[in-house]
C-alpha cells in the first residue's frame, strides 16, 4: 500500500472538495484508524471556506467520529494559545496569559511606541503618511514570520531587496530593527499580533520534541483544501504528519493561487511539498461550466493579440458611454432577467476588478428599489458610517468627563436625532417609523439648549429655548428623557455603581434601540463590531496598566484619556463591520451575490450568470491592485537582490489566464460583459477584455450606447 500523501491537482469546479471529503470519510470511518481521543484535522483556506467545508463533513461523515476543521490563522492562533506555558518556559517570559491585539491597536501602539523616529525622520519615507509606514512595516513583520524568516533578519534583508527610490538604506534597516523592538515590546506584556504568533509557532513551539509529540498524539491525520492559498509556514507543521506516515490529503487549484503577494506563498509549497506525494491529476472542468466548453478559445482569444475573436452563444455585450449609466443599465438588465422568470436572484453574481463604494451602492440601491435582496460580499465599512454608533460615541462625551472637546453641534444634533428615532417600545413599526426629534427641531435644541464645555458637555432644560412650545410633546417629551438618562448615568458613575464604558454602551442600546432587536442587519453588525471592538480595546488598556504598575510604560502616555483615544479611534475609520455575515446567517435567502474578482474567487463560489462590471477596464485580469508592499523579499523565489519590473512580471505571467480559468469554471450559462467607453475619471477603457466586448456585441438585449 502507498503510503505517501495523496494529492490532487485540479481546476475549479472540478469536485476537488468533494474528493476530499471522500478520503477523509474512507479514512475515519475505517477499523482503528482513530485512538479515543484523537481527532482528524482538516483546513479550509478561510473562515467562510471552513464553515462551508464543515457543514459538508457534517452531512457525511458520522457523528461518532472527531472532524476539527480549522483555517492557518486559526490553527496557529490556537495552537500558541494552548500551549502558552510551554512557549513561557522556553522563552522565559512572564507567566501571563496572552492577549490578542486586534489591527486597530496593533495600529494604535506602534504608531505611539515609534512616534519619536516617526518625527524625526529614521523611519520617514518620502510619499508615505505615518499610518501607512506603520502598516506597511508590521505587514514586513507578518509576512516573514508566513516565510519562516526570523526578525531578525530584517534590518539586512529589507535594504538588501527593496530597489532604491524608496527610501534610503539606513531608513529600511530602523524599520527592521524598530520591528525587533516592537516584537520583544509585544512578548513582555503578553500581547499577540498574527505576526508576532506565527513566528512563536514556527520558530519555538513546533521544533520541541513534547509539542510534536502532543501534536501528533491529538491527530491522527490531516485534509488540506485548496493548499494554493496557504503561507509557507504550512509546509514545516505538515512536513510533521509526512515524516510520521501519518494520513495527508490535499487538493491543489491550478487556477487558484489568488493570495499570492498577500501572505501566500503556492510555488514554494508546491516545490516542497509535491514532490513526496501521489499526485492524481484532474485537469478537466465540471461539463456544466462555461470552462469546459469555451475556456480554451477564449483564453487564446484574450491572451493572443492577434487573435480574431468570435461571438458566443454564452456572452452578451451590455455597453454604455458613461460609466453611471453602465451601473443604472446593468441594475435594469439584471431586474428584467429575474422578473421575465430568466434567471433567480441568488443565480446571478456581479463581479468587478475593484468595486468601488458608488458602485457598490449604486447596485444596491437600485437592485433593492426594485424588490431584489443584494448581498455585498466582504463590503467592509468603517463603524464610524453607521450613525447609531456615531450616536453613541457622542453620548459618551456627555456621560464621562473631559471629553468636551469631542462634542460638536453637528455631532450632537445628529445624536438627538438619531436616539430619538429607533422605536419606543418592542411593539412599534419598523425602523424609522416613529420619529420624535427631526433635524430641523434637533437644529433648534442644540441652538438654544447645548452647553459646550472642554470638560463636561450639558444639554440644558427644553424651557432655555423661548419657543420651546414649538417643538411639539414628542420632541419636547423624548430630549427630557435623554437628559434624565444622561444624569442618571453621572449619578451612577460617580457613586461608582456602573463597571465602566461597556457597561454604559450596553445601556444605552438597551434603552434607545431597545436591543437593536429591530435594527436592519448593516446596523446591527456596527453595533456588534463597537461593542466587541470596546470590550477587547479595555481588556488590552487593562494589560497595558499592569505592566505601567511593574515599572513597564504607557506607549500611548497620559496626554488622552483611554475613552477619548477610543473614540478618536474609531472615528479615523480604522474599525470596519462587515454586515455580510449577518444577512447570510439565514441558509434560505437568496440574494444577488456583488463581489470583486479577488473576493469571489476567493470564497469559492459559483453561479448560472456573471456580470462582470467594467469589462474594458485595463485592471481585469490584473489582480495586483491589492499586493502587500515588498512580497517578493518574502517568497521562497527571492533572487536575493532588489526586484525589478522584469521579476514581478515573471512572478505573475500566468495570473490573467488563472484569472479568467477559475471565473470560467465558476459560471454554468451566461456572462454578460458590461462595458462604458469611459472610466470614472473620464478617460477611454482599453483593456484585455475589450475583444470580446466587441465579439460579443451583436449579441446585446437591451444594449444602450
Amino acid at each position: 500500500m502507498d503510503h505517501r500523501p495523496q494529492w490532487l491537482d485540479g481546476v475549479s469546479g472540478s469536485g476537488k472538495t468533494t474528493w476530499l471529503i471522500q478520503q477523509l470519510t474512507n479514512w475515519v470511518t475505517q477499523p482503528s484508524h482513530q485512538t479515543l481521543g484523537q481527532s482528524t484535522l482538516v483546513f479550509a483556506a478561510n473562515g467562510d471556506n471552513r464553515l462551508r467545508l464543515a457543514e459538508r463533513i457534517a452531512a457525511m461523515v458520522p457523528s461518532q467520529f472527531s472532524v476539527v476543521t480549522t483555517t492557518p490563522n486559526g490553527f496557529i492562533q490556537d495552537e500558541v494559545t494552548l500551549f502558552w506555558p510551554l512557549l513561557v518556559n522556553h522563552l522565559g517570559l512572564m507567566p501571563q496569559f496572552p492577549l490578542r491585539l486586534r489591527p486597530e491597536n496593533e495600529q494604535e501602539l506602534v504608531s505611539a511606541l515609534w512616534q519619536m523616529p516617526l518625527q524625526d525622520g529614521t523611519l520617514t519615507i518620502e510619499g508615505w503618511q505615518e499610518a501607512q509606514t506603520v502598516r506597511r512595516s508590521l505587514d514586513f513583520l507578518q509576512m516573514a514570520a508566513a516565510a519562516s524568516i526570523p526578525v531578525e533578519d530584517l534590518p539586512v534583508l529589507l535594504p538588501e531587496g527593496i530597489p532604491p527610490g524608496f527610501a534610503p538604506e539606513h531608513v529600511w534597516r530602523s524599520i527592521g530593527e524598530a520591528l525587533i523592538h516592537w516584537r520583544d515590546w509585544c512578548l513582555g506584556r503578553g500581547l499577540l499580533t498574527y505576526g508576532v504568533m506565527t513566528e512563536l509557532y514556527w520558530r519555538h513551539l513546533l521544533p520541541q520534541p513534547l509539542y510534536r509529540e502532543k501534536l501528533l498524539a491529538r491527530y491522527s491525520g490531516v485534509f488540506v483544501d485548496d493548499l494554493d492559498e496557504y503561507p509557507a509556514i504550512a509546509a514545516n507543521w505538515l512536513q510533521v504528519f509526512i515524516d510520521q506516515a501519518q494520513p495527508v490529503a490535499i487538493t491543489w487549484n491550478r487556477h487558484g493561487k489568488g493570495r499570492m503577494g498577500l501572505g501566500a506563498d503556492p510555488d514554494a509549497l508546491e516545490e516542497c511539498l509535491k514532490p513526496q506525494c501521489q499526485v492524481t491529476p484532474q485537469p478537466t472542468p465540471n461539463p456544466n461550466t462555461l470552462g469546459y466548453q469555451w475556456g480554451d478559445r477564449v483564453v487564446e482569444w484574450v491572451m493572443d493579440p492577434l487573435a480574431l475573436p468570435e461571438p458566443l452563444p454564452c456572452f452578451e455585450t451590455l455597453q454604455t458611454v458613461s460609466r453611471g449609466e453602465l451601473l443604472r443599465q446593468t441594475a435594469e438588465h439584471i431586474t428584467q432577467a429575474i422578473h421575465t422568470g430568466q434567471v433567480a436572484a441568488h443565480e446571478v453574481a456581479v463581479l468587478g476588478p475593484g468595486l468601488d463604494a458608488i458602485a457598490r451602492y449604486t447596485l444596491a440601491e437600485i437592485l433593492t428599489n426594485r424588490g431584489l435582496p443584494v448581498a455585498s460580499l466582504n463590503d467592509q465599512r468603517p463603524v464610524i458610517h453607521s450613525p447609531l454608533v456615531r450616536a453613541l460615541l457622542t453620548l459618551l462625551t456627555f456621560v464621562y468627563p473631559g471629553l468636551g472637546r469631542l462634542a460638536d453641534a453637528e455631532s450632537v444634533a445628529e445624536m438627538l436625532v438619531v436616539l430619538s428615532q429607533i422605536p419606543q417600545a418592542p411593539e412599534e413599526a419598523a425602523w424609522f417609523d416613529t420619529i420624535h426629534i427631526d433635524p430641523v427641531r434637533a437644529e433648534l435644541l442644540v441652538d438654544h439648549c447645548f452647553a459646550p464645555s472642554v470638560d463636561q458637555p450639558e444639554l440644558l432644560p427644553v424651557e432655555r429655548f423661548d419657543r420651546w412650545d414649538r417643538l411639539g410633546y414628542k420632541a419636547t417629551d423624548a430630549y427630557d428623557r435623554l437628559r434624565q438618562w444622561i444624569d442618571q448615568q453621572r449619578q451612577q458613575r460617580q457613586r461608582r455603581l456602573v463597571p465602566g464604558v461597556m457597561s454604559v454602551l450596553d445601556r444605552a442600546i438597551q434603552t434607545f434601540y431597545w436591543g437593536g432587536s429591530h435594527l436592519p442587519p448593516d446596523q446591527l453588525s456596527a453595533l456588534r463590531e463597537l461593542m466587541e471592538t470596546a470590550q477587547h480595546y479595555w481588556a488590552v488598556e487593562e494589560r497595558l496598566r499592569q505592566s505601567t504598575s511593574l515599572g513597564g510604560e504607557h506607549p500611548t502616555g497620559t496626554t488622552k484619556t483611554a475613552l477619548e483615544r477610543f473614540i478618536l479611534l474609531l472615528r479615523q475609520g480604522t474599525v470596519t463591520a462587515d454586515p455580510y455575515p449577518v444577512e447570510s446567517a439565514d441558509p434560505t435567502q437568496r440574494v444577488i451575490t456583488i463581489a470583486t474578482v479577488y473576493q469571489y474567487r476567493l470564497q469559492r463560489l459559483h453561479h448560472r450568470w456573471h456580470y462582470w462590471i467594467d469589462a474594458g477596464s485595463p485592471r481585469w485580469l490584473a489582480g495586483t491592485d491589492t499586493l502587500l508592499f515588498g512580497y517578493p523579499l518574502f517568497l521562497g523565489s527571492y533572487p536575493g537582490c532588489p526586484w525589478t519590473q522584469d521579476h514581478l512580471d515573471q512572478l505573475h505571467r500566468d495570473r490573467p489566464e488563472r484569472i479568467l480559468r477559475d471565473l470560467l469554471g465558476r459560471v454554468t450559462e451566461r456572462v454578460i460583459l458590461c462595458h462604458s467607453e469611459l472610466a470614472v475619471s473620464g478617460q477611454e477603457q482599453i483593456g484585455p477584455l475589450l475583444t470580446l466586448v466587441h465579439a460579443n456585441a451583436d449579441n446585446t438585449k437591451d444594449n444602450v450606447t
